[in-house]
């Protein structure tokens, strides 16, 4: 079994999970946002190169299901249109360069002690975290000189 047909076996199980059929179309759509901080267009035009009878309102009717399941998360990381990606098991942030939208995930480990001190002195209850950190990625800085 190549590595392709297992990642679309493992997105099929997680459709399976939360109850959905598990369709071609949906293991397509979630397999391609595994793969990265896509936004809705791009994973259409990915998913029809598979799928040529593959409708952009499905893509959109698809995430939104996705989303209302828990399985995928929106991301706001520009001002133009949102990103998915898979839920993430642990909480990271995203590095994005303003040039080619190139996105990095990273972890921060004082995260969850900023998270707590605040929470406690403004007695807010935190229920998560976003640190979106702007700039230029390496290639981008070496084609700007």
């Amino acid at each position: 079994m190549t590595s392709k047909t297992k990642s679309l076996e493992s997105s099929r199980r997680a459709l399976n999970v939360t109850g959905l059929r598990a369709t071609s179309q949906r293991a397509l759509i979630l397999e391609i946002i595994r793969r990265g901080h896509l936004d809705a267009d791009e994973i259409y035009r990915q998913a029809q190169a598979k799928q040529p009878r593959l409708s952009l309102s499905t893509v959109y009717r698809t995430l939104r299901m996705f989303k209302k399941l828990g399985l995928v998360k929106e991301l706001h990381l520009d001002d133009t249109h949102h990103h998915y990606e898979v839920k993430p098991s642990t909480e990271h942030h995203h590095l994005v360069c303003l040039d080619c939208g190139k996105v990095v995930e990273f972890e921060y480990p004082l995260s969850p002690k900023i998270k707590k001190g605040i929470a406690r002195e403004k007695g807010f209850k935190v229920t998560g975290v976003e640190i979106r950190m702007t700039g230029y990625c390496s290639k981008c800085r070496q084609n700007r000189k």
